[in-house]
């Protein structure tokens, strides 16, 4: 569909609104020192319902594999074993992402003087290879099952019974998470929620598989097992495009950097220009780069209050982990960090 005049009229409008939207952020911070939201307790109790959101879901995960290892050792279906090994890849995940939340959360600024906001990513990084991993071996498993010739796949009854009801429960039980964890803004609960969405969708398949292979042909479950492989392969190679970004340090959005720039030039009327505003990625956070002109003849101390006034007011943002705020007295020499920048 190709969009028309209005279209592109009414994208326009709509950026102009959250442009401006971002200054009048911006213009709270510089007059009342920090951004209008929520208060101490208000931060405190948040930080209370992530925690129970991520320790229901790694309950829940593990309750859930337990089940679905029964409902694999009763139906002996690929595509149910695919399943169950990606909910095994749940548990793994919610360590992982628990282990990173807690080294986050227990500074060291001796070993680690920049903090440990790569810590996330990182962890993500490694579940979503382990998750590949699993869905190449789970390809291979089943094209061998297809190819060689064995028992007519077959369930009983009772084993239909117990594997739709076991397969329909869990289904039902990580929707309801899904939809609990997508309440947050926590980064790491969000993965909680998109973790819980594709077990959805892989739940369905490997129910969808094992009943066609049951009434219809056999080759349908270790077809449906290949087919929840490569959707894990793709939605967790994905993950890692994502996260990568937020490792080699990628430069904010042009709309932020607007946004530091306003914040910047309306901290002081003293400041003559702006000279370089940078903001790139440093794990889940930003670093960010700011060099402003001063009057040459302004007295150290002065100079220095409002360099680190700036800094301090960059930092309450919450995208930020860390701002460097460089003093000089004129623009016209070359970048600093030349180097850098002729690579």
């Amino acid at each position: 569909m190709v969009s028309g005049p209005e279209d592109n009229v009414a994208e326009y409008y709509q950026q102009q609104v959250e442009m401006l939207e971002g200054f009048s952020e911006m213009d709270a911070l510089a007059e009342r020192g920090f951004i209008p939201g929520m208060s101490k307790e208000e931060r405190e109790r948040l930080a209370r319902s992530e925690t129970l959101a991520i320790r229901i879901s790694n309950i829940a995960n593990m309750v859930l594999f337990a089940a679905k290892v029964y409902a694999s050792m009763r139906s002996g279906s690929l595509a149910i074993i695919a399943s169950t090994l990606d909910s095994l890849l749940d548990l793994l995940s919610g360590f992982i992402l628990w282990f990173t939340a807690f080294s986050m959360s227990t500074p060291n600024p001796y070993q680690y003087p920049i903090g440990k906001k790569r810590m996330q990513p990182l962890g993500i990084l490694v579940f979503a290879s382990v998750m590949a991993t699993l869905g190449l071996q789970i390809i291979l498993e089943s094209v061998r099952t297809m190819v060689s010739n064995e028992d007519e796949f077959n369930l009983t009854n009772e084993q239909e019974r117990w594997v739709v009801g076991i397969m329909l429960g869990v289904t039902l039980t990580k929707l309801l998470l899904m939809f609990y964890c997508r309440t947050f803004t926590n980064e790491i609960v969000k993965a909680y929620a998109q973790d819980h969405f594709f077990d959805v969708i892989t739940n369905i398949i490997g129910l969808v598989a094992v009943l066609l292979a049951n009434y219809i042909d056999d080759w349908m479950d270790p077809v449906g097992a290949i087919i929840l492989a490569l959707y894990t392969i793709r939605t967790w190679s994905m993950t890692v495009l994502e996260n990568v970004n937020s490792l080699v340090g990628r430069s904010a959005a042009p709309e932020y950097l607007q946004k530091l720039t306003y914040l910047c030039w309306n901290h002081h009327k003293a400041i003559k220009n702006i000279d370089t505003v940078r903001a790139y990625t440093f794990g889940s956070h930003y670093f960010v780069e700011v060099d402003i002109v001063l009057p040459a003849n302004m007295a150290l101390q002065e100079a220095h209050d409002i360099g680190e006034s700036l800094q301090e007011k960059l930092e309450l943002l919450p995208d930020i982990e860390r701002a460097f705020v460089h003093l000089d007295y004129e623009f016209s020499h070359k970048p600093e960090h030349a180097q850098a920048h002729a690579l």
